[in-house]
């Protein structure tokens, strides 16, 4: 990931996605059409659709995304030079950071709704499923754009794109776990609700802080700043 999920020669959740961070460049090569991380997110992309967890709002955000980026690498941001985009970032702590968010923004949330399913928690499910499914489409399209035909300020696009739609499904997720009341709505099982609560919670907290605190201040300029230097030597 890339700050957002996705391969992490920029910045990004775990190895294959782009989280938002780095990795070297020789991770770019992948075997194939899509790396191994990108079919694991493409996996839980299916499994959310054709179980009716993803709403067709949801849905048509993630088909937009795909076309405006091709749209936008055209005409915008077309790639300026053959090279390989230079990495922006080369930072273990970021490492961390990538995991971090994928266990706090993908791995926990999957297992929550999974013991939802077990618990009859249907609230829940349908509170936290919008943001699993939009985070696992950022990363796998982090990882689309994490090769030489796209510029860097496309790779940027997505994880800011996503993030800034994924905070208020967040918020609604936060908002719908507070206002739990009834036993039959959660399974009565109280500890649940507060599990569900901290971790919509966490999730809110990590990722406006990785919107508002590291994509627009920091990741940002910094992939203008090598793009249209790259732009004024050619």
């Amino acid at each position: 990931m890339s700050g957002g999920v996705g391969p992490s020669n920029d910045i990004s959740l775990p190895k294959n996605e782009n989280f938002h961070h780095t990795k070297s460049q020789s991770h770019q090569q992948y075997r194939g059409i899509f790396s191994f991380g990108q079919l694991n997110m493409l996996a839980i992309i299916i499994v959310f659709s054709s179980s009716g967890m993803v709403s067709l709002e949801d849905f048509s955000f993630v088909l937009f995304s795909l076309i405006y980026i091709f749209f936008l690498s055209k005409i915008a941001f077309p790639k300026i030079s053959p090279q390989t985009n230079p990495p922006i970032f080369n930072n273990k702590i970021l490492n961390l950071y990538v995991s971090v968010g994928a266990l706090i923004g993908l791995f926990l949330p999957i297992a929550y709704i999974f013991e939802g399913i077990y618990e009859g928690d249907k609230e829940g499910i349908k509170a936290a499923a919008p943001h699993v499914f939009l985070l696992a489409s950022q990363v796998f399209m982090e990882g689309v754009t994490f090769n030489d035909k796209f510029s860097l300020p496309i790779r940027v696009f997505v994880p800011v794109f996503y993030n800034s739609r994924r905070v208020f499904t967040i918020m609604e997720w936060l908002t719908s776990e507070i206002s739990k009341v009834d036993q039959a709505e959660y399974g009565g099982n109280m500890r649940r609700v507060n599990m569900g609560r901290g971790l919509a919670a966490a999730n809110m907290v990590f990722w406006c802080y990785n919107l508002f605190g590291f994509l627009l201040p920091v990741y940002l300029p910094k992939a203008f700043k090598t793009y249209y230097g790259g732009k004024s030597n050619d």
